[in-house]
Order: C-alpha cells, then structure tokens, then sequence
C-alpha cells in the first residue's frame, strides 16, 4: 500500500513542472478587447499631452480621431520584449507562441473535462502548498547548493535507463548508445553518478524519452488533457504511458521497501525545490488552473514535435535553466 500511494505522490510534482513561465495576457480574461481600447482612448488625450504644454494647449495636441485607437493600444500594450519571446520560444516552443496568439483555443479543445479537471487540480495545489511547498523551502534552506546539485545528479543519471529504453523504441539507436554511454561514465566515474563526468570531461549529450513521447512517435499525437489526483497533469496518452515507463524504472526494482521509499521522498524533494523559483509566477496568474494546462500541454507538444526532427530537449517538463533557477527568496 505504501508503495502504491508512493507513486501516486510521485506524479505531483509534473502538476508544479507545469506551471511554467507564461506572458500575462493582453486582457483580463471574460474583458472584450474593444473595452479595454475605447477606456484607453478615453484617457488618451490626458496622457499623451505634453508635461511642459500649459493647461489651456491639451486639446491643440490631442490624437486625431483617426489615430485615437492607435495610440490607445500603444498605451495598453508595452513594446515587444525580444528576451522574453525567446524565453517563451525556449519553454513552449513556436507552435505553442502561434498558439497563445490565438488565445490558447487549441489547448482548451482539447480539455472536454474542464470541471473535472479544475476539482481534481485545486486538490493537487492543496497538498502542494500545504506540504510539498513547506518541504521543498526547509530542504533548500539546510541543505548546500553543492550537495543538492550531487542529488541532482544522481536521479538524473537514474533516469537514463528509462530514455535509454524508450530511445530505442523511438528507433533512434545513435542517442540510445549516448544514453547508455553516459549512464555507465556517471556510475563508474561519477561515484554512482553524483558527478557528471560524462558532460564535463566527455561532452556527451543528454537525451530524455517517455513512453508517452514514444506512442506520440508512433502516432498518437493528440490526447485529451487529464489531470488527476496525485499524479497531476496528463493526457490520456501520457497516463498510458506512465504504466510503461513504471516497468523501466530503476527504482522499481528496488525490493527494500525502506531503501525506496526514502530514495523516492528524496527525489520529489528534489525536484520541488528545482521549482521554488516559479510560485510567485503561479500565484500571480489570472487563472492558474489554465497556466498549468496550456503550459504543460504547450511544453509536451514541443517536446514530442523534438522528438519527431530527433533534436535533444531533453525530457524535463521545463527547460533546464529553469529547473536550476535559483529560487525567490521566502517573504517573512
């Protein structure tokens, strides 16, 4: 039983991992755009005048009419922030950007289970703040950078079998052979891989693979959004998935109840803390529900659209330079 509610906690943290960096939108949600314009033009003609002009000059320099909405949407919209496209290219990817133009219309199709969902995710966040969240913060708190980053290392190089495994099924035999290459280096030479020799002294890359990126490689593209209880963010795709990805596993084969148990607390504490950094951004969102599905499924399309041209991204639900920011510092 134990074992059983184990891996159920284990899928929590894909909820958080979800929940990555997103551009606030353009409106409030349930606001029509021409309200937002016409309230901005309406206070066009006072703030486009200029500071030194007299009072009596404002309406000489007021917008015509015909450029009013012009300026009320410059007002309302800041300047294109190049950094942040490429952030938001980085997270997503460019099929995900074309998405969010659109309002986000094909992620919502593909969640007919909303009200479901959005019961079985406020319990999720529940558990989260009240225990994975506080656990996470004490973890990161006594535990130093560098011994954390040695963890780190450790259930990454654990992982490896599992793409290993998965990388063959996709039928890329040439980033199999790398995966298992890397796997064997951090073990022998990594002291059981709490280093990682293999990137630093060997540049070799690292490949992540899912079962579920594994049945999207061989057709099943699209699955509907499920999140459930636990387990967090899925599809039915990647549900199906996970059962298969349960059979690779290191850990699973691990008889001594004990030994795993503390192995698995370790690595979702570990993975928690990766994650601190991105719970203003959560808390900030206008629907945070909607933040973590549109971002999780965005990040899993791009990764399986990698998977399809064979580019490395890895296998986490976020990019590793958001995994390893450090994380905001705790309000008193």
């Amino acid at each position: 039983m134990n074992r059983l509610l184990t891996g159920a906690v284990l899928g929590l943290l894909l909820a958080t991992a979800g929940c990555a960096t997103q551009p606030a939108p353009r409106a409030a949600s349930g606001v029509p755009a021409d309200t937002v314009v016409e309230a901005a033009v309406a206070e066009a003609p006072a703030t486009e005048a200029a500071p030194s002009a007299p009072a009596e000059s404002a309406p000489a320099i007021a917008p015509d009419a015909a450029d009013a909405p012009a300026a009320a949407i410059a007002a309302v919209e800041p300047p294109a922030n190049a950094a942040t496209d490429e952030d938001f290219a980085a997270i997503y990817g460019d099929d995900a950007a074309s998405a969010s133009a659109n309002g986000g219309d094909s992620f919502a199709a593909l969640d007919p289970w909303e009200p479901m969902n959005r019961r079985v995710h406020a319990f999720n966040s529940a558990i989260d703040q009240g225990f994975m969240r506080p656990l996470a913060r004490g973890y990161v708190k006594i535990v130093p950078a560098p011994v954390r980053a040695g963890v780190s290392n450790f259930f990454d190089n654990l992982s490896a079998p599992l793409a290993f495994g998965n990388l063959l099924l996709q039928g890329r035999p040439r980033e199999s052979v790398e995966t298992l290459g890397r796997f064997l280096v951090n073990t022998i030479g990594g002291l059981g891989g709490v280093f990682d020799p293999a990137t630093k002294a060997l540049k070799m890359h690292r490949h992540g693979a899912d079962f579920g990126r594994t049945l999207a490689r061989w057709g099943w593209r699209e699955s509907r959004y499920l999140e459930l209880p636990f387990l967090g963010p899925r599809t039915v795709r990647d549900a199906v998935g996970a059962v298969g990805d349960t059979s690779m596993a290191p850990m699973t084969y691990v008889e001594h109840d004990r030994t795993r148990l503390s192995l698995e607390a370790l690595w979702l504490t570990d993975v928690r803390s990766g994650l601190l950094s991105l719970d203003e951004l959560r808390e900030a969102a206008p629907d945070e529900y909607v933040l973590t599905r549109d971002a999780w499924l965005a990040r899993r399309r791009y990764l399986v659209e990698a998977d399809r041209s064979e580019r490395d991204e890895g296998n986490e639900s976020l990019p590793a330079y958001l995994m390893e920011a450090e994380p905001a510092p705790t309000r008193p």
